[in-house]
């Protein structure tokens, strides 16, 4: 091969490389003129004997220009909190928490103003491991922070406390787009600039945490708007997702169900004979394919009627009933 040659290569290849790094660019400058705008710099404030008090800091994202916001519950949870949201353009809005749901770390904030930018809500269950995220918040106070990456994995389970009630939030996204105190409640956001999940946690260095965006949390989000706080039935089941094997595919019609990672003490599930390793394919006379195919049918309405439950245990099919109880935090 000749000098010449090699050369024309290497500037070629040069070239390719310049063009993705260019694409990768775009994408994220691109995100983040759309959706920065929709997202707030969070302080929070409680009464104290000597008055207003500092109690934190975060971030939120604008739902509707008249001033509803989504965050994170542990960022406002707690009496008396208010505070004041401070938008990239440098309009300063005073908030009130509208409701709480700490079981999935998920809290609607009401700011006092309006004309508001609300950012477009995408659909976690797309995405894709590998699929560039950029995350857009808040942290340590420098506001309109972007930082992107990819997901690093989906299906992830993410324990939420409330009083004595523990909770996993289930189908949690993992991205190493870097995280610090101060993202929580802000946004992650896929290519195309919508939000598909709340930052809500920090696991370990490049590696952060995020309630997805999905039918589940959208129910959770028009609840807390409208009644300030949510009421749920409960069967004690830690779940992810899990590909059925080939036999049960053809018997069921579907590809995929959720598997059992942990029963709780003492709950309906371990009352009906659920075991961890149990793959759901029905319940309540509806299919089960995904984890939020569950968590929709523990509404308010299934607390205390018994519903079938079929499950696959190793090569056996079982018939069982749970009942439900309610979620009390």
């Amino acid at each position: 091969m000749s000098a010449t040659t090699e050369r024309y290569d290497d500037e070629a290849a040069q070239r390719r490389e310049a063009e993705a790094l260019d694409a990768y660019s775009r994408i994220v400058v691109d995100v983040a003129e759309r959706v920065a705008p929709s997202v707030a710099n969070l302080r929070v404030m409680r009464r104290g004997r000597g008055g207003q008090m500092p109690a934190g800091a975060g971030s939120a994202v604008a739902l509707t220009p008249d001033g509803f916001l989504l965050t994170s519950a542990h960022v406002v949870a707690g009496p008396g909190r208010t505070g004041r949201a401070t938008f990239v353009d440098g309009r300063e809005l005073s908030w009130r928490v509208v409701g709480v749901d700490r079981l999935t770390d998920l809290a609607v904030l009401r700011a006092e103003g309006d004309g508001l930018i609300p950012a477009t809500l995408g659909e976690a269950e797309k995405l894709r491991v590998g699929q560039l995220v950029v995350a857009i918040g808040n942290p340590n106070g420098f506001a309109g922070s972007v930082t992107a990456g990819v997901v690093s994995a989906l299906g992830r389970s993410l324990p939420a406390r409330a009083g004595r009630t523990v909770r996993h939030i289930d189908n949690v996204i993992q991205t190493d787009a870097a995280l610090n105190p101060g993202n929580s409640g802000g946004a992650l956001v896929d290519s195309s600039a919508r939000v598909i999940g709340i930052n809500t946690a920090v696991a370990g260095v490049g590696l952060g945490l995020a309630v997805p965006i999905n039918r589940a949390t959208r129910q959770i989000v028009g609840t807390l708007m409208r009644d300030g706080r949510v009421r749920r039935a409960w069967i004690g089941i830690a779940a992810g997702p899990r590909p059925l094997p080939p036999h049960a595919r053809v018997r069921v019609g579907r590809s995929a169900g959720v598997e059992v990672v942990d029963v709780s003490q003492g709950s309906p599930a371990q009352r009906a004979g659920l075991r961890a390793e149990d793959l759901i394919v029905e319940l309540g006379g509806e299919p089960i394919e995904r984890v939020d195919d569950v968590q929709r049918r523990m509404t308010r309405e299934a607390i205390g009627r018994p519903m079938g439950i079929r499950i696959l245990r190793g090569d056996r099919w079982l018939d069982l009933e749970v009942s439900p109880i309610e979620l009390v935090e």
